[in-house]
């Protein structure tokens, strides 16, 4: 029996449910690799999506999924690095993730790291380079500067905790549960800060001794600005990239702010340009990669369940329910 080289099997989204179905496969156009997909892992768009709220930027997949990895099954004109037919790669997506195939332009792929299987390498590109874009190209992180973590065991999070070790600068995070925030200062966090049973702003205080973070990773948004700004130190930079906990903000926000000299800084990655996303991964292909297997200890990926395909709706539900220690693991193909 013949493989069909023409259609491939693909997450579809109706009506806000999620069911496995044969569509076209894509092709390697001009600067793209084709990627056959062993795994992609799950992100907080991918929910938003799923709720018709955050559709993908023009031009790119209707379909889930803003990581994969796989081997190149194709390789399109005009590309222009030493790829090899059958290589273990990661790409960050626009979309197209949740398909056994994949078409990427070669600027967003990246080499597996030896140490790593193409399981654990799906749950490196978006969390990982998402932690190294809001560190280094936006908050422009310092050696000693304290850097307080929201969602401190979520993907980027624990992303996040080694990137700032890395720096030689300090990580503290905030978490829900004292697992999660276990888990986090076993990764490296200075202190974890359990936000559903303390104002996590006074714990940062003690922490610095009155100074407070020089910069704040925040993935939440409205209901923790007033506390946010507490923590600030003078001159810091509180990086805004998502919004969990809702888009407004009541009271004497700018006033406070400007009180602090504090720096609001906002950044989504998903919609930058090409150019933007290319230097971010050639970058983190240059200073950090190598750190996977390396450093001592070696910078590692952290799963929290692996899920089949079929088994997608109970992968969103996981997160949903914000159960997840790290990344969650959607198997496509056989690795």
């Amino acid at each position: 029996m013949h493989e069909d080289r023409t259609s491939m099997r693909a997450v579809c989204v109706e009506s806000g449910k999620l069911d496995v179905k044969h569509i076209p496969r894509p092709e390697a156009k001009d600067g793209q690799l084709l990627i056959r997909v062993a795994a992609t892992a799950l992100n907080r768009a991918d929910l938003l999506q799923k709720r018709g709220v955050y559709p993908p930027p023009p031009g790119e997949s209707e379909i889930l999924g803003l990581e994969a990895s796989g081997v190149i099954a194709d390789i399109g004109p005009g590309v222009k690095g030493r790829w090899i037919l059958g290589s273990e790669v990661m790409a960050l997506l626009g979309g197209g993730g949740y398909a056994e195939y994949v078409a990427v332009p070669e600027e967003l792929v990246m080499p597996v790291p030896s140490p790593l299987n193409l399981y654990q390498a799906a749950a490196l590109p978006e969390a990982w380079l998402t932690a190294y874009q809001l560190l280094h190209f936006i908050a422009k992180v310092k050696p000693n500067e304290t850097v307080l973590i929201h969602a401190g065991a979520s993907g980027i999070g624990t992303a996040a905790i080694q990137l700032v070790r890395l720096s030689r600068a300090i990580p503290i995070v905030t978490a829900g549960s004292p697992e999660k925030l276990k888990f986090a200062e076993q990764m490296g966090a200075a202190t974890g800060i359990n936000y559903k049973e303390e104002d996590f702003s006074e714990k940062i205080l003690q922490f610095t001794e009155g100074k407070g973070a020089d910069i704040i990773l925040d993935c939440v948004g409205g209901s923790f600005w007033e506390k946010n700004i507490c923590s600030l130190a003078i001159d810091g930079r509180w990086v805004l990239y998502g919004m969990l906990g809702g888009k407004t903000a009541d009271g004497d926000l700018l006033g406070k702010l400007l009180r602090k000299r504090g720096q609001l800084l906002c950044s989504l990655l998903r919609s930058r340009s090409l150019q933007y996303k290319a230097e971010l991964v050639r970058s983190f292909t240059e200073q950090v990669l190598p750190h996977f297997q390396s450093a001592d200890p070696p910078l590692q990926p952290v799963i929290d369940s692996t899920f089949n395909m079929e088994d997608v709706e109970m992968a969103h539900q996981r997160m949903e329910a914000n159960q997840n220690i790290g990344k969650i693991i959607l198997k496509i193909g056989n690795s």
